[in-house]
């Protein structure tokens, strides 16, 4: 069974930073591309990030691009997700998420995920 805990949220102001955590618990952890998606209010869950197996290959959101980063510890089964230079519009839930493939790289979906966490909030105030 495979369990991912997030951690790090919280209420920031614009232009603030944080950095989500998410410890998963199961065996493999180097095995699995992870990832991070979010939800607003109202809005459907979209791609944030995501990162490869030995943590060599990133892809991004372009609303996010160049202000996240995700990394990875496969020693402590853990990614991590630094987000800089907030801005109201990343208020959201975020979900770290974990998949043993995916359909396309660079096209990610909800469906390609099968292990999600519970989710953490992120407020970023104006």
């Amino acid at each position: 069974q495979v369990q991912l805990v997030e951690s790090g949220g919280g209420l920031v102001q614009a232009g603030g930073s944080l950095r989500l955590s998410c410890v998963v618990s199961g065996r493999s952890f180097g095995t699995y591309i992870m990832g991070w998606f979010r939800q607003a209010p109202g809005k459907e869950r979209e791609f944030v990030s995501h990162i490869s197996g030995s943590g060599d290959s990133a892809y991004y959101a372009g609303s996010v691009k160049g202000r996240f980063t995700v990394s990875r510890d496969n020693a402590k089964s853990t990614v991590y997700l630094q987000m800089n230079s907030l801005k109201p519009e990343d208020t959201a839930v975020y979900y770290c998420v974990a998949g043993g493939s995916l359909g396309s790289w660079y096209s990610p979906t909800v469906q390609d995920f099968a292990y999600w966490g519970q989710g953490t909030q992120v407020t970023v105030s104006s």
